[in-house]
């Protein structure tokens, strides 16, 4: 396939020196040499590894079945309004810094929360697994983010914290769902 399209860049290239020497029309070698251009970039382009690929796609399935669960399970309790998300996407380590975060605070004890915090559990297992086979330059672990922390220090409302916790987590994989090109970045 690469070497059906270089043939045809390099077809390409030679009408343009042909139309170069045979012609004064400008706007006409500009589109020629702008057809070159994408040609080329077609030919350079580096597809993604297929590892990522097949991650990103498992993230995105075990997210989507879990933002699935919270909301048939779970649902914002009348009065209850979130300050609008501070928590960041910086690649795995931030996804797994913030969900290991949020599921720490769910209680056990919350009705129907174990196979939501299971679920957790093994999202960002999976991630952080991934991160440490793929990422060669292995970052220090990213600080916590600012909704976290507050709730954090509100541990001994186990059951407002637990509340507020699944919210945050189902914004926070809607989010991650919307950008999983963040996933690509070490």
């Amino acid at each position: 396939m690469s070497n059906v399209i270089l043939l045809l860049g390099i077809s390409v290239l030679f009408r343009i020196l042909y139309i170069l020497g045979n012609t004064t029309n400008m706007d006409y070698t500009l589109a020629l040499l702008f057809s070159l251009l994408q040609v080329l970039s077609v030919c350079t382009a580096a597809p993604l590894p297929a590892d990522v690929v097949t991650m990103k796609s498992k993230v995105k399935w075990m997210a989507e079945q879990l933002v699935v669960r919270l909301n048939n399970n779970f649902e914002v309790p009348p009065g209850l309004t979130l300050s609008p998300p501070a928590d960041d996407l910086d690649g795995p380590s931030s996804i797994v810094t913030v969900l290991d975060g949020y599921n720490s605070l769910i209680s056990d004890t919350f009705n129907g929360v174990s196979q939501v915090k299971l679920d957790i559990s093994s999202l960002t297992g999976y991630l952080d697994q991934w991160r440490q086979g793929h990422c060669s330059e292995q970052q220090p672990k990213p600080s916590v983010p600012g909704p976290l922390q507050k709730l954090q220090s509100r541990k001994e409302f186990i059951h407002t914290v637990s509340i507020e916790a699944l919210m945050r987590v189902k914004e926070f994989l809607n989010l991650l769902l919307k950008n999983l090109d963040r996933l690509n970045t070490c």
